[in-house]
């Protein structure tokens, strides 16, 4: 049995089921999402000047200004601007690698779903999955809304992974 595998897809149905309730309910008080996906993914549809600039991954911002949000059992679809240019992604679950609604403290880490990804080796780091702590917002958010053409999220900056033990609730 692979139990790993089996906890990771359910928790990236919880992914599936956010960006669903946010089409058919939208985003309300200050909830928005991080989302972050490997670029290079089978399936992943991007314009080729953001596959030359995001060569590995990406984060997107789902927060005010994002358009016509499909959401499917194996995939989500979304309408962003970057630089301006309306551009529609396409982005397999299997290729998200972390999701995170700052407003409420919530984030989730995922492995890659493949041994290789374009001929380079992808080695699991431990776990099929941890949450993520999400750092608390500033003024100067990590990863901007994809509309103001400064999508992505520095390399030099990543969530730390913390214990379940953390969010069980204590009797």
């Amino acid at each position: 049995m692979k139990y790993a595998q089996m906890v990771e897809d359910a928790l990236r149905g919880v992914v599936r089921r956010a960006l669903n309730a946010a089409n058919t309910e939208g985003l309300h008080g200050n909830h928005h999402f991080y989302v972050t996906f490997l670029t290079r993914f089978p399936g992943v549809e991007l314009p080729d000047h953001l596959l030359e600039r995001y060569e590995h991954d990406m984060t997107i911002v789902l927060q005010h200004q994002y358009w016509d949000l499909k959401v499917e059992e194996t995939f989500f679809e979304v309408s962003l601007s970057f630089n301006k240019l309306p551009t529609r992604i396409h982005v397999p679950y299997a290729a998200v690698t972390s999701f995170a609604d700052p407003s409420v403290q919530f984030g989730l880490q995922f492995e890659p779903q493949m041994d290789q990804i374009d001929g380079e080796s992808v080695v699991p780091a431990g776990n099929a999955f941890a949450p993520m702590k999400v750092p608390e917002e500033s003024g100067d958010a990590d990863a901007p809304e994809a509309e103001e053409g400064d999508e992505g999220t520095p390399e030099e900056k990543a969530g730390e992974v913390v214990s379940l033990d953390a969010f069980r609730k204590k009797s």
